[in-house]
């Protein structure tokens, strides 16, 4: 999978998906790009758009574009909570389709 991690995560991140081709907004140079700009670009490279942009699905129509959306619902967007959320999102890799949202939290 191609993912792209935004410029709200740490894109360290990265280090627990290896076994796919993970960049984050800043390397593509796409920083500072409107949401609706970004994932308009993001669908012609990737596959994944990874953010933890929790408000992103209320101002944007994501099922529009077409990329997976994986949004992480942490504590903080700082690695620290972030990076727990990891193994999941690995599960969900497998099986998410372009236009699909998928929201992932601790477990409770």
């Amino acid at each position: 999978m191609r993912i792209l991690i935004d410029e709200c995560l740490d894109w360290r991140l990265s280090r627990a998906l290896t076994e796919h081709y993970c960049v984050s907004v800043q390397q593509m140079n796409w920083g500072g790009l409107t949401n609706g700009m970004l994932l308009q670009k993001a669908q012609t490279e990737f596959d994944i758009f990874l953010t933890g942009d929790t408000n992103l699905s209320f101002q944007q129509n994501l099922t529009r574009f077409n990329i997976g959306v994986i949004i992480l619902k942490a504590r903080s967007t700082r690695l620290v909570h972030t990076a727990k959320l990891m193994p999941r999102v690995k599960t969900l890799l497998k099986s998410i389709k372009a236009g699909q949202v998928i929201h992932v939290g601790p477990r409770e």
